[in-house]
């Protein structure tokens, strides 16, 4: 069985869950303090991030090149569609999310408000909280114009943008920083892409300390 080194809350982790799921790959989560710096992990990922995944004899880290070998050594379901161009716009979207919103929002709410405490590091910085409550509001916004004009975010099948997107905004919605009311297509993407078997351990999730709001794993929210 596959064994993914991970921590709960953590969206990079979450697409990579999502994927594995999807291609009905079991695994088994093992949740890993790597801010820590345990040495038994850093042999497995010498840049001590998470997610580490163990399958088919090898140890992989970044949860982009993992979503790729999975897509490539585990092509059904089909996340990565076929041709360049929609390739291309799969992968945009993936980045925007792991890249743009994880810096503007993820890391403003998410880091602030659970893994500063969670890793004994302060109290929440009040600036990155109003700036990230700011954020999202944007990005909810895109991701609406998107969903107007496609039934997915990268087009007319769900893809790993989808997954990626759904991997931080759902993580933000387990500490209710997520105004589903802002946008009824957005909230309408979410409960279609929430109700997925895929999606059953993500709403499973508890962090000690951090009670889930009732809502979270309710399909019909």
């Amino acid at each position: 069985m596959a064994k993914l080194y991970h921590v709960p809350l953590s969206p990079f982790c979450r697409k990579v869950r999502l994927s594995l799921a999807e291609k009905k790959i079991e695994c088994e989560l093992i949740e890993e303090r790597y801010w820590e710096e345990q040495p038994d992990f850093l042999r497995r990922n010498p840049a001590g991030k998470v997610p580490v995944l163990r399958l088919d004899g090898r140890l992989m880290a970044e949860s982009g090149p993992i979503c790729e070998y999975l897509e490539e050594k585990y092509p059904e379901p089909e996340l990565l569609p076929k041709g360049a161009e929609a390739r291309h716009e799969v992968r945009r979207l993936v980045m925007w999310f792991d890249d743009k919103f994880h810096q503007e929002v993820t890391s403003k709410l998410l880091y602030e408000r659970v893994n500063k405490k969670v890793m004994g590091a302060g109290f929440p910085d009040s600036r990155n909280v109003k700036s990230g409550a700011r954020a999202i509001k944007y990005h909810l916004d895109y991701m609406a114009w998107l969903l107007d004009h496609r039934r997915w975010l990268a087009g007319d099948r769900m893809t790993l943008a989808d997954f990626a997107a759904a991997a931080h905004l759902s993580a933000l919605d387990y500490i209710s920083d997520v105004d589903w009311n802002r946008s009824d297509v957005v909230k309408d993407w979410y409960a279609k892409i929430k109700s997925r078997p895929a999606f059953r351990g993500i709403l499973s999730d508890q962090v000690p300390g951090f009670p889930p709001p009732a809502h979270y794993a309710d399909l019909d929210f």
